[in-house]
């Protein structure tokens, strides 16, 4: 396996809770199709914004992320354990089929 991404809506709100690569397959934008299709998955079920939570110091995935469309929403302190870390939260929108917006 390449790797997987875990994403689950709640009404009109999505998250997405693990996005993994294996190292081998990274850099060859597998990470950014996982999310992709996530999203569009996710705005097929009637979600119009997702979330999800990323270490402070993963830059890869910050990168990614904010490619995509992602923006800081807020900060949760000493989320993450060994080592403690805060989570950067992020959030974005799904345009809805047949708008001419982008995400």
């Amino acid at each position: 396996m390449a790797g997987y991404i875990i994403a689950r809506p709640a009404a009109s709100e999505g998250e997405i809770l693990n996005l993994a690569v294996a190292a081998p397959h990274r850099g060859h934008g597998i990470a950014r199709a996982l999310v992709e299709r996530a999203l569009t998955r996710l705005g097929e079920l009637g979600v119009a914004t997702v979330y999800l939570e990323v270490r402070e110091s993963n830059l890869a995935a910050r990168t990614l992320y904010d490619r995509i469309g992602f923006r800081e929403v807020g900060r949760r302190r000493g989320y993450y354990r060994r080592p403690r870390e805060d989570a950067v939260l992020l959030q974005t929108a799904i345009v809805a089929a047949g708008s001419d917006a982008k995400l």
